[in-house]
């Protein structure tokens, strides 16, 4: 649905041209992976432990096998393509007016839309290291490997490089973010629910007065906003770059 308010961010968007998107999982729950926290999000399936404790540190350290057989199966969406969002961020990107996406996503979909300035906070599944030899391996070798990923160099254990529960973030990652986030004209929020910390703590870096809040179900930031539109991002943003 086309509202005053999508018009209107179409009107802010037009006349801007230092723009910065930070965005979460439901960018890409319309690519068909899930969320982590919707009805039907990772959340409320029912596995042997709750995925918050499969995707930890410890568990990783402690229970790999039953890790990778979740990992492989939930986080590995590599058949999913970019959605109207995505495209519409790179067009965005590609005429000048956006200058850095801020993901919380590890899917890799922007980079796969043509986005060039990504910073991924909590990682990618695209990026695994071997632990001794530090060899990299694409997200299909993980995928196609039966069991628990090993090397094809030296045998030993994979790590995605994806930030696990008690894992802390990369700070190159997160200085690149903040000065994207002060320096732009506009901040677009989009597809999170901005609950998961420190990553909803870089917003409050943001010091402009077009600070836009895309997202279905309300957050603890709605006050904040200067723009809450609560439809579909896909459309939303596919109307305000495309009309």
């Amino acid at each position: 649905m086309i509202t005053e308010k999508t018009k209107l961010l179409k009107e802010w968007i037009d006349n801007s041209d230092n723009i910065v998107f930070f965005g979460g999982a439901g960018v890409s729950t319309e690519s068909g992976i899930p969320d982590f926290r919707s009805v039907d999000g990772l959340y409320n399936m029912k596995y042997k432990f709750p995925p918050e404790t499969i995707l930890s540190h410890q568990f990783f350290c402690n229970n790999i096998g039953d890790f990778y057989e979740f990992y492989k199966d939930k986080m590995l969406n590599l058949d999913a393509k970019p959605n109207k969002a995505h495209l519409a961020l790179a067009k965005l990107e590609e005429e000048g007016k956006l200058k850095a996406i801020i993901t919380q996503n590890i899917d890799g979909l922007h980079q796969l839309a043509g986005s060039k300035t990504v910073y991924e906070i909590h990682g990618s599944v695209h990026r695994n290291y071997c632990v001794n030899c530090g060899k990299e391996h694409d997200a299909q070798y993980m995928k196609n490997y039966p069991g628990i990923p090993a090397c094809s160099d030296c045998g030993r254990l994979l790590k995605p490089d994806v930030v696990l529960y008690q894992e802390g973030l990369d700070q190159d990652t997160v200085d690149r973010s903040i000065y994207a986030i002060e320096n732009c004209d506009m901040l677009i929020i989009g597809g999170t629910s901005l609950s998961v910390y420190p990553a909803s703590g870089l917003i409050n870096y943001y010091s402009g007065n077009k600070l836009v809040l895309i997202n279905k179900s309300s957050t603890q930031f709605d006050d904040k906003a200067d723009l809450l539109i609560s439809e579909s991002i896909g459309e939303t943003l596919d109307y305000c770059v495309n009309g």
